[in-house]
């Protein structure tokens, strides 16, 4: 058991059965009254995000969380398989665990899977990742360098929005945490 100061971003916490991620905190001390912590927490397994405030010195349940680094091999019918850059074990990462981060995964990509008591419970994709456009409509003369986009289709077949000069086979860098185009990549 631990208590209220322990908490920080990234801290898998345990109740009712379920596993909460801390994504942000604040210690708030009032003029008047006790000391509490403000909290918003992310439903590990479901994505839901709840608030939740504790007093300053409550117990909470922490669980223990092991992040290591792995690398994404292939894709087997609805799972994922994933090799241990330590020791080379393969796992099994279901679909629903991946969820969105699918579409920025490309094979000998690393990743870091977070696993509890054996079972993955998500995957944290670096940032931002490159990715080559594999279909978009051609852009029209004069739409440069300003203006508005257009869908893009990448190669792991999600699609995001570009601007109207970028064209098929552009390798782009895309942001992982809300598929924003970044920019073009030239090598």
């Amino acid at each position: 058991m631990a208590d209220t100061t322990d908490i920080k971003n990234g801290v898998v916490l345990k109740i009712d059965g379920q596993l909460w991620q801390i994504i942000d905190f604040q210690h708030v001390k009032p003029g008047k009254g006790g000391a509490f912590v403000r909290t918003k927490m992310k439903n590990v397994l479901t994505g839901k995000v709840v608030d939740k405030t504790y007093n300053a010195g409550a117990k909470i349940e922490t669980a223990t969380v092991d992040r290591r680094d792995y690398q994404y091999l292939y894709q087997d019918g609805a799972d994922y398989v994933f090799m241990d850059l330590s020791d080379y074990d393969q796992i099994m990462v279901p679909g629903p665990v991946i969820g969105d981060a699918s579409g920025f995964l490309l094979e000998n990509q690393n990743v870091t899977v977070a696993m509890h008591d054996g079972a993955p419970l998500y995957i944290e994709l670096p940032p931002s990742v490159v990715l080559e456009i594999s279909y978009t409509e051609p852009g029209l003369q004069g739409d440069r360098s300003s203006g508005g986009t257009k869908p893009a289709t990448l190669e792991t077949g999600r699609e995001i929005q570009v601007p109207l000069f970028v064209e098929q086979n552009t390798r782009v860098k895309v942001d992982t945490r809300t598929g924003d185009y970044l920019g073009r990549v030239t090598e």
